[in-house]
């Protein structure tokens, strides 16, 4: 184990005093994936664990939330998606329950991050272009996490190592880079960028306190880092996926057939969820909105949640969908996230005395 006093005082950062939290190292809040056992999980093993509140309905949202308090008094994260249907109601829910942290995927509006920071909530939006931290540091949020285009899922196309000194120089809030990380030596790197810790999504999905079934994570164990492709095909939006299941049919499905898929999962969605329809409707003119989307985009985005959930939930590998990092490539084993913290933190020491040497 780790041992607190033998840790370098690099490690100790402005994350850590903002979030609360022993190591600088974040769990993102990955759909289907960033459940309360992987969430408490890394909160007791010092580091931030965030729920992905976005897939889940309002009822699994408190559910979730209490069971991580069930398991540890260490602070943690809600990831939200702010142009749903209830999202006040879900800031209430936060705010009642004394939840640390509120992420998001997309920036909020001034006026929610307002709300959230006047009850004592930490809000942390992830961004993917200087312009963008600079926007939402103008508007008051705490820290920003900077994802480069290594990272898993929604990406850009600016690589981390370009990326992150150019948001560090632009803002005076905590940075948390994302985007590569997987082990101590990036949580060195980043820090010597100005970086305030590191989030990682991939690793922390590929330990054994994910919820994703076996077979799905032998299939990530399988992959090089050249086994990854960015597709507009999910839902219009770049996205960064294994290249495996469904991923192949999906780019060369074209016109009608596309559709037809799409609004065929839109109607499983609806009927899993219990989403009411105005609901889906009112949240695909939003993102119409806030990502200037054509409307056959966004009958595509359709098909995301039912893509994730087929690989993540139902094990399903060769229909579904899998959002990954290029890092997938130098991921071995499946420890912990007790394990897999402490870890970093060991070889983060011995690389900073190493260098101080």
């Amino acid at each position: 184990m780790t041992d607190i006093a033998a840790d370098h005082q690099a490690l100790h950062t402005r994350a850590c005093d903002l979030f609360g939290i022993k190591y600088p190292i974040v769990q993102t809040g990955m759909g289907y994936v960033s459940n309360s056992t992987l969430t408490a999980a890394t909160a007791a093993a010092g580091g931030l664990g965030i729920i992905a509140g976005g897939m889940l309905t309002y009822e699994e949202l408190a559910a979730a939330i209490a069971e991580v308090q069930a398991q540890t008094d260490n602070p943690f994260g809600v990831n939200l998606r702010a142009d749903q249907a209830d999202i006040d109601k879900r800031i209430d829910l936060l705010i009642r329950s004394g939840v640390k942290v509120a992420s998001f995927a997309l920036a909020p509006k001034q006026a929610l991050i307002g709300r959230l920071k006047d009850a004592g909530l930490v809000v942390v939006p992830s961004i993917g272009a200087r312009r963008h931290a600079e926007k939402v540091a103008s508007w008051g949020v705490d820290a920003v996490i900077v994802q480069g285009g290594e990272g898993g899922g929604h990406t850009g196309a600016v690589p981390t190592s370009l990326l992150l000194p150019q948001v560090v120089d632009a803002v005076d809030i905590p940075v948390i880079a994302a985007g590569g990380y997987f082990d101590g030596r990036g949580l060195v790197s980043a820090l010597s960028y100005g970086a305030a810790g590191i989030a990682m999504g991939t690793r922390f999905m590929m330990t054994s306190d994910s919820p994703v079934a076996k077979q799905v994570k032998d299939v990530y164990l399988s992959k090089s880092v050249n086994d990854t492709v960015v597709t507009l095909e999910i839902d219009g939006v770049p996205q960064r996926v294994l290249r495996a299941g469904t991923i192949d049919q999906l780019e060369s499905t074209t016109g009608p057939g596309r559709m037809i898929r799409a609004g065929r999962n839109a109607l499983a969605f609806q009927k899993l969820s219990g989403t009411p329809w105005r609901d889906m409707i009112r949240e695909g003119l939003a993102m119409k909105k806030s990502h200037e989307l054509g409307w056959s985009q966004v009958v595509m985005a359709a098909n995301a949640p039912m893509l994730y959930r087929s690989a993540l939930v139902d094990g399903r590998v060769d229909v579904g969908v899998m959002a990954t990092g290029q890092v997938v490539g130098l991921i071995e084993d499946v420890p912990s996230c007790s394990e897999l913290i402490n870890r970093i933190v060991a070889e983060a020491n011995s690389v900073l005395v190493r260098l101080s040497a």
